[in-house]
Formats: structure tokens, sequence, C-alpha cells
């Protein structure tokens, strides 16, 4: 596949705790935002990637006992921040989320591709 064809890693970016309050069930209907609109990349042929999934575990194994405690805040944000330099793109997806705001300020900093819906994504 040459350069131009080959699938874009894209950082799928949209709210996790933002106006959740905490609530575990609004939590997880926000990742399940995150994972459809991974899920549909994937299948327009693209690699998609969530900080969630790559910090979630990172964060249970350092010992977290809570959203917010001091484990939580060194990894949570820092992994998607370091992401950035990685990706290719990242699709901005859901409601209002500082730090998802913040992942696409990065990215267009970092002169990457930012997409504000699925349907501006080829595919490959």
């Amino acid at each position: 596949m040459s350069q131009n064809n080959r699938p874009l890693l894209i950082l799928v970016a949209g709210p996790y705790r933002s106006n959740t309050g905490d609530d575990p069930a609004k939590i997880a209907n926000n990742l399940n935002v995150m994972n459809v609109a991974s899920l549909e990349l994937f299948r327009l042929g693209h690699i998609p990637v969530t900080g969630e999934a790559l910090a979630l575990p990172l964060i249970a194994v350092a010992g977290s006992k809570r959203i917010g405690d001091e484990i939580f805040n060194e990894i949570f944000h820092p992994i998607a921040r370091r992401l950035i330099e990685r990706v290719d793109a990242v699709l901005r997806v859901g409601g209002p989320s500082t730090g998802a705001d913040e992942m696409v300020t990065l990215a267009r900093a970092a002169g990457k591709l930012v997409y504000l819906a699925i349907d501006e994504i080829g595919e490959r």
C-alpha cells in the first residue's frame, strides 16, 4: 500500500468525565460514543485510538482509587497529549469537553488533520 493510501491513525477525542458529575452511567455513555466512532473509523479502513483505551488500564494498574485522584490525573490526559505526536489526525466527537478541545488545539498546532465529523473522512 502506498503512503498516500495507508490507513490514518486517528485519535478519537470526546468527553469522558465532562458534564457527568462522575456518574458511571454517563461516563460509560461518553466512552460508548467514542467507541462507536472508533468502529466507524475502523470500518472506513483507518486505525482508531482513544486515550481512554490506553490510559484506563494503566490507571488501574497504578492503583488509582477513584476518577480524578492523583494517579488518574498523572496518566489520563498526559497519555492523550503524547499521542498527538504519533497520530495522523484527530476526530472530535461528542459534547463539550475541555480535554477533547485541547487535543484538537494540540493537533492543529502540530499540523495534524482535524475532523469534526465522520463523514469528513474518506475510506482507505
